[in-house]
Parts: structure tokens; C-alpha cells; sequence
């Protein structure tokens, strides 16, 4: 059994002992800090009641664990409003439809069916930043809880947020669903068996496209691995092209990523479904000024001609935002921090490289929802096949690559012997070690990992053969430094 504690968060698989697994003591004492938290946090008159609102994905413990976690929010005195399957970017969008104090999203994202996790969200139902998960797992660990009293219990509410959500998502300026409505697509889904199977066939449907559903009841019995890699997907490349289907869609259980399939069958790569998004968005504001006379950044207010995205993803959208005359900022890896840069400087759009598209005109989470849409609308007005798109983007790979080690202590000192090594290069140290070959466009990145002796490596380059080399460079280093 695992149980991993994190400023994230608490995730682990379902059984075992307490401390062990995901038990529900873990639930009860992990939830009633979380409410501590969220007092101090937002502290009230007496009187005033706290609201949180609790949803989950599909998974087979998600009953389970909401009827621990929505007792213990109303033992603490806590309202609930319980949205039942609801994707990650609904349940923190309805944090701010209820004008909620908080969140709590009861889903393990892309880990299998025998995992689970509380993902805590504040106010804005964003994910807590680092200080505000290190103080509930602090508090967490005290054994004198104090519950509310009979009087003062919460009370609990039942609502279903996805149509809301989708309404949001249609009323942006930038979906343009007349366009796409017009083009009859038809789009193979994956849902792999969890709530992207309830939403996303609605929002394809409000779009008018037409689609083919493959795992889409949102039973919590994965058909697959449920993390939307290429060596995953092999019935949803399938389903594409016996379907004649103009792309394929695959959601994780919670549906805050999304990996595209070309219209052959083929993988669009979960690190260009972003960077399609991001050219779609760019462009749009750089034709707009270009006919108003306009700087881009008049054109793009409340927001800025910039973008961003986590240190380990391509540098595609780099390229592909300075083609437009527009500013990249790499952030550390994790949703908060690459939010958190966005909100700095004033982002049009970012995310993440795993397929995590975050468009501050919704809100600042990953969705897929609003991904898809912005998509379709970018294909509808290309009047591309998706391969053709795809074709017109800068093209790199990355390589994937860890280290082992049999002692953490040996971790600072290959961060450090790489740096040396490569001092002349352009290097960035915001989360463990970026370094960039700007001349050839390339680039290795190593982290270290927050539970294991391991360290990442992630390289990226012109071909495969190119990141590979890349990182044996540095597992080389590493070997220097182990012997």
C-alpha cells in the first residue's frame, strides 16, 4: 500500500493500515485540517458559515471517500455542496459559481484505479500554493481534534455543475461554435470509463460534432491505463480511423488533460495540444492588430501577448509565441506554479506539456473542456486536416530518462557537477537544473524527486536520436560522480 503526503495534497492507493494506505482515518484527518486551514485562512464573524464544495471523478472508491470527506466537512461545522462526478475544471469553476470558501476534488488524476486523492482548492478554486499544503499536512499530524456540536453542524446540498460549465466555455469569445458547427466534424472519444464521459459528449453535442464513444461509461473500471499516453490509446487510434473520424479525443479520469489523435490514426503528442491552443489564441490577436493598428497587447487586454509553461515542456510554444511577436516565461513544474507565473505576466494562455491547457479567460485550472473547444474552432478556420496542422508547428522530441541512486545525498552533487559541466550554457535553477543549448535549440532538464533517491531527466531536441544522446551526456556525468 502507498500513501504519498504532499503540499498537493494527499494521494494513495485504497486499504491497508492507517499511514499506509488511503485509510479513512488518512481522509478524516487530512479533510478536518484542511478546514482549520481554511478557517484561518478566511477567518468570519461568528455566525457565518464556511462552504466548500466536494466533487469526484468516477473511480470505484469515490463513494467511499466522499462520504468520509463530506461528513467530516459537516461534523466541522462546514456546508457541503456535494457535485457528485464532476471533472476537476467543473469542480473548480463551481467553487466560484457558489462563491464557495473552498474545494475539495476527490480524483488521482491519471494514476489506476486503485488510487485516490483529495486536491484542495482555495476560494478561486485554484490549488492551495506551497505554504498553505505544508501547513495543513502539519496540522494533520496533531491528534486533538475538536468537532462541532449538534447545533452547529454543516448541512449538505446536492448540484450538478456541468452544464454551467459548458455554457462557460461556449460563451468565450474565442470558441466560435457557429464555425464549428459548420464544419461536421466527427471526433473518436476516450473517456476511459470516468466523467469526461458525461461532459465532453455534451459538449461535443452543444458543438454540434458528431461523436463516437469509446470508454465512455463512467463506471471507474479503466478500459486502460488511464493516463492519455500514445502506447495507451491504441483502441481510440483504432476507433479514429475505422470511425473515418476527423480527430480522436482522449481525457484522463478527471479530464484536466487532453491528447489529440490525427485523422490517421496517429498521435497529435500531448505536448502539441497546448501549443495548437496557444497558436490559435496568438494568432488571433496578432491579425486583430495588425487590421486595428493596435499593439498586441491593447488587443489582448486584460491580458498580455505572453505565455507560459512548466520547464519540462517543449519549447514549441516558445517558438511559436515569439513567431508572433509575443514573450515566453518557463515556470517550475507543478499547476500552482505555472499559474501563479501566468498570473505575473498577465498570460494569454499556458499549461502544461502533458496536455494541460489553462486559459485565464474561463480560469486559471487545467481543462480539456475548454481546450477541445478552442481546438475544434482552430481546425474549423484552418480548414485543415489535423496532420496538416500538426505539420506547421516547430517539431522537437523528448527524451525520458531517471537515475537511480542509492543515496539522496548524491543528488546535489550531480545537479552541481552538471552545472559546471555546462557553465557557458544558458542555465536555469528555478527547479532543480534547466539546461538550454540555445544554438541548436535543445535542452535537458533534471529534478529531483520528491519521494525516491531518483532524479528525472528530460531532454528535448530535433529527433529522438538527438534527446537520447543528450541524456546519456548526462547519465554520464551522474556515473562519474557515483563511482
Amino acid at each position: 500500500m502507498t500513501l504519498i503526503k504532499s503540499i498537493s495534497g494527499i494521494r494513495g492507493t485504497i486499504g491497508g493500515a492507517p499511514g499506509e494506505g488511503l485509510s479513512p482515518i488518512d481522509i478524516v484527518k487530512f479533510t478536518y485540517a484542511y478546514c482549520e486551514k481554511m478557517r484561518q485562512r478566511r477567518p468570519k464573524a461568528d455566525g457565518e458559515r464556511y462552504k466548500v464544495v466536494v466533487g469526484k471523478d468516477a473511480r470505484l472508491s469515490g463513494d467511499m471517500v466522499e462520504h468520509l470527506v463530506c461528513g467530516t466537512l459537516i461534523a466541522c461545522g462546514v456546508d457541503v455542496v456535494k457535485a457528485g462526478f464532476a471533472s476537476t475544471p467543473t469542480t473548480e469553476m463551481a467553487v466560484t459559481f457558489e462563491e464557495a470558501d473552498g474545494g475539495i476534488i476527490l480524483t488521482a488524476s491519471h494514476n489506476p484505479k486503485q488510487w485516490n486523492a483529495l486536491k484542495l482548492l482555495n476560494e478561486k478554486g485554484e490549488f492551495l500554493n506551497a505554504a498553505e499544503g505544508a501547513a495543513i499536512l502539519e496540522c494533520a499530524e496533531q491528534e486533538d481534534f475538536t468537532f462541532a456540536d449538534v447545533d452547529s453542524l454543516g448541512n449538505i446540498e446536492e448540484k450538478d455543475f456541468t452544464d454551467q460549465h459548458i455554457d462557460a466555455v461556449l460563451a468565450l469569445p474565442a470558441v466560435d461554435v457557429e464555425a464549428v458547427r459548420n464544419a461536421h466534424f466527427k471526433v473518436a472519444l476516450d473517456a476511459v470509463n470516468s466523467v469526461g464521459g458525461i461532459i465532453m459528449p455534451r459538449l461535443l453535442e452543444r458543438l454540434g460534432v458528431e461523436c463516437v464513444c469509446v470508454n465512455c461509461d463512467p463506471t471507474g473500471q479503466f478500459a486502460h491505463n488511464p493516463e492519455p499516453l500514445p502506447a495507451n490509446l491504441v483502441e481510440l487510434c483504432d476507433a479514429v480511423v475505422a470511425n473515418k473520424a476527423d480527430l480522436g479525443v482522449s481525457v484522463d479520469p478527471d479530464v484536466d488533460r487532453l491528447a489529440l489523435i490525427c485523422e490517421d490514426g496517429k498521435p497529435f503528442g500531448e505536448e502539441y495540444t497546448l501549443v495548437s491552443v496557444a497558436d490559435y489564441l496568438l494568432s488571433r490577436v496578432y491579425n486583430e492588430a495588425l487590421e486595428s493598428g493596435k499593439s498586441l497587447d491593447e488587443v489582448a487586454a486584460p491580458y498580455r501577448m505572453t505565455t507560459s509553461s512548466n520547464l519540462s515542456s517543449s519549447r514549441a510554444l516558445r517558438d511559436v509565441t515569439e513567431q508572433y511577436g509575443g514573450e515566453y516565461t518557463a515556470a517550475a513544474v507543478g499547476e500552482v506554479n505555472v499559474t501563479t507565473k501566468m498570473r505575473e505576466c498577465g498570460c494569454l494562455i499556458g499549461g502544461e506539456g502533458n496536455g494541460g491547457v489553462i486559459y485565464p479567460a474561463l480560469h486559471y485550472g487545467r481543462d480539456a473542456m475548454v481546450g477541445v473547444a478552442l481546438f475544434l474552432t482552430n481546425l474549423a478556420y484552418k480548414k485543415m486536416k489535423v496532420s496538416e496542422l500538426l505539420a506547421t508547428y516547430p517539431q522537437y522530441v523528448i527524451a525520458k530518462n531517471k537515475i537511480e541512486l542509492s543515496d539522496k545525498a548524491l543528488i546535489d552533487k550531480i545537479l552541481d557537477e552538471v552545472k559546471k559541466v555546462y557553465a557557458a550554457e544558458d542555465i536555469n535553477t528555478i527547479d532543480g537544473v534547466k539546461i538550454s543549448f540555445e544554438s541548436r535549440k535543445e535542452w535537458v532538464h533534471l529534478r529531483r524527486s520528491n519521494t525516491e533517491p531518483i532524479i528525472r531527466i528530460y531532454a528535448e531536441a530535433a529527433t529522438k536520436e538527438a534527446a537520447d544522446a543528450l541524456a546519456q551526456q548526462i547519465i554520464g556525468i551522474a556515473d562519474s560522480i557515483i563511482k
